[in-house]
């Protein structure tokens, strides 16, 4: 086993996906207003945290990632490892006194920006190469231990006259990574590769120590890069079907490993304590990372190019990669924010619901209704409870426990009469209702705006 890892080709597929993996390490980083001060960033850290084991044993906090996954490797396969995560580091801002001597303030004002405390985030790095046949039995663990330390970075005005300092410090982080590798049963040589990563500081809190305390002993953002030098990983979300039982038995815990790189390829797998599709990819519209949980760029830059001077000040001054997304906004140009505006991905030819024949074209859009002659939303009927259902019906609503509104439960036991019969492009069936009483059903009617339900949502009246 050795710690050092070649520049090879397979180096080479980690940096391709390192940007996905990048956004993983940062997402929710810090958010849009992108200042110290505002409320949703007093919370910081939301994915991936192992925090220390005696602060997370009665917390809902954890202090372990467990990663499991099949692969085929060859014979003489290698398996690199990367573990990454940010290190929480305090950063505190000292004035510079007259008699020279320094003193913590809780802002320092510069003309261009505005310095305050803040929790910044390092990055870590722990890259494993291993050969895979090493990994039977009690496999490989390492021991990892980041020590302790503090730094300062002076501060000048304008004039280049040192006014104040930042000071960062930073708490002993100490880890584990464990690798295993196991045969499982099935018609082809595979194995189950197991891989651990673990907070294991030997930390006690105080009894009135909070979360703030525990965050700069923690692995934020944990999330591993795993790579086959021959071979293939099987994916977890659509394996073979031989594979699926052995897939089904694999334990994932804090974590949701999926195959990175281009589509395709299957040597490589990103885990993640964000939920991923196969061969996840940053949009190419994306202009940079904005650091905003499920961001939506073009909204956040023009939010962001909105905010006042005083704002982006503020901005500037809690971090230096907010104070990059600041620059994104007010130098985008015109032509880049267009293209956030949307982008279609692929086109494919429409089928009927029922036959499976291809739709006539016509001269109409695609996303008008009457391209597509296979449907009509006002005349189609379904049947439901053996009764047949189309637009005039009467209906009485029964909202299932799949709808995440609130709202919907006020129109449990609601009688309303069916406008459409709506068919997806996945062959699913949604009605189109208004409700029974409603003083807006005629405006709602011109303007096409309904409620929708399922067939199994509704029940058929028997006056209808």
């Amino acid at each position: 086993m050795t710690t050092h890892v070649p520049n090879d080709a397979l180096g080479e597929r980690f940096a391709a996906v390192r940007q996905v993996a990048d956004a993983v390490l940062f997402e929710g980083y810090v958010l849009y207003p992108y200042r110290a001060s505002a409320a949703k960033n007093r919370l910081r850290w939301q994915f991936g945290v192992l925090v220390p084991p005696r602060w997370g044993a009665d917390r809902a906090e954890h202090s372990h990632q467990r990663t499991e996954c099949l692969m085929e490797p060859r014979s003489d396969a290698r398996l690199r490892a990367e573990l990454r995560f940010l290190r929480a580091q305090r950063r505190t801002v000292q004035r510079l006194c007259p008699d020279g001597e320094f003193e913590t303030v809780p802002e320092l004002e510069l003309p261009d920006r505005v310095l305050v405390p803040w929790d910044e985030g390092a990055e870590e790095r722990c890259p494993l190469d291993v050969a895979v046949a090493d990994l039977a039995g009690d496999g490989v663990t390492v021991p990892l231990t980041w020590p302790a330390g503090e730094d300062t970075e002076p501060v000048h005005d304008a004039d280049g006259k040192p006014v104040g300092r930042l000071v960062r410090r930073r708490e002993e982080v100490s880890g584990r990574l464990r690798l295993t590798a196991s045969e499982i049963d099935g018609p082809y040589a595979v194995l189950r590769l197991t891989a651990t990563v673990e907070n294991t500081s030997t930390w006690a809190p105080e009894p009135a120590a909070d979360r703030a305390a525990a965050l700069p002993r923690s692995l934020v953002a944990a999330h591993l890069l795993l790579g086959l030098s021959g071979g293939r990983f099987l994916s977890l979300t659509d394996p073979p079907e031989w594979a699926k039982g052995a897939v089904a038995d694999c334990r994932n815990e804090h974590t949701w490993p999926v195959l990175a790189g281009p589509p395709g390829s299957a040597d490589v797998v990103l885990s993640s304590p964000i939920i991923l599709e196969d061969h996840p990819a940053v949009a190419p519209e994306s202009p940079g990372p904005l650091y905003d949980a499920l961001e939506i760029d073009e909204i956040l830059a023009l939010r962001t190019a909105a905010l006042t001077d005083q704002e982006k000040r503020e901005a500037r001054g809690t971090d230096r990669r907010a104070a990059e997304v600041i620059h994104l906004a007010d130098s985008m140009p015109p032509e880049v924010l267009d293209r956030l505006h949307g982008a279609v991905r692929s086109l494919r030819e429409a089928t009927g619901p029922d036959t499976g024949e291809e739709v006539t074209r016509t001269d109409a859009p695609w996303w008008d209704p009457g391209s597509d002659r296979s449907v009509d939303p006002e005349r189609d009927r379904i049947v439901i409870n053996g009764r047949s259902v189309g637009s005039g019906s009467r209906v009485r609503l029964r909202p299932g426990r799949r709808r995440t509104d609130a709202q919907d439960l006020f129109l449990h036991g609601l009688t309303a009469q069916v406008e459409a019969v709506l068919h997806d492009v996945d062959g699913g069936v949604h009605l189109a209702v208004t409700v029974d009483g409603d003083p807006g059903a005629d405006i709602r009617r011109e303007q096409g705006r309904f409620l929708y339900f399922q067939p199994d949502e509704l029940a058929p009246l028997e006056d209808a």
